[in-house]
């Protein structure tokens, strides 16, 4: 179904808000892929937080236009689904894990702001831990310290009612 003049700048809006909010967009060639296979990459991303949507490269390519993920219109050919992320790592993951498991989905490139990845490089940033992962990390990292310096302060009174408790049991049995 064409889409008239007006209709193309409204996608070509709302695609550009969607590039302007994206720390990455990944895409992958989709031939031969079922309906049912691409809902349920659809629900997948849905669940990520990842944004996937089937363009026309003519009005993907207008999009990116003046941002940082300009140079990826050159790799924008053939049937692609695209799929922004706010999270670097998400719409890797999203692609890449669901191009494992169906081989009609081909990752095709990838990017990150003026960087442009080939499939090689999406596929090593799906395996890179997302966001919340590493800030777990950091928090456990940063916390660990703390943890063990309380356990320590902790251990003095500790042992000084074990101590008391000792004596009070040795006292018991002198005293029978």
């Amino acid at each position: 179904m064409a889409l008239n003049r007006n209709e193309k700048a409204v996608v070509i809006d709302e695609i550009s808000a969607e590039v302007a909010k994206a720390q990455s967009i990944v895409i992958a060639e989709y031939r031969g892929l079922e309906v049912g296979k691409i809902t349920e990459l659809r629900r997948k991303a849905r669940e990520s937080g990842v944004y996937l949507r089937v363009l026309k490269n003519t009005l993907a390519r207008r999009a990116v236009v003046g941002t940082p993920f300009e140079k990826l219109s050159d790799n924008m050919v053939g049937p692609l689904i695209y799929g922004f992320s706010a999270d670097p790592v998400s719409a890797a993951k999203v692609l890449n894990d669901f191009a494992k498991g169906n081989d009609k989905l081909v990752l095709k490139a990838g990017s990150l702001p003026n960087s442009v990845l080939d499939a090689n490089g999406v596929k090593a940033l799906a395996t890179m831990p997302s966001r919340e992962e590493l800030l777990a990390k950091l928090l456990g990292t940063i916390q660990a310290p703390i943890a063990q310096f309380v356990r320590t302060l902790n251990e003095v009174p500790s042992k000084f009612v074990r101590g008391l408790a000792a004596v009070r049991d040795q006292k018991a049995e002198q005293a029978e």
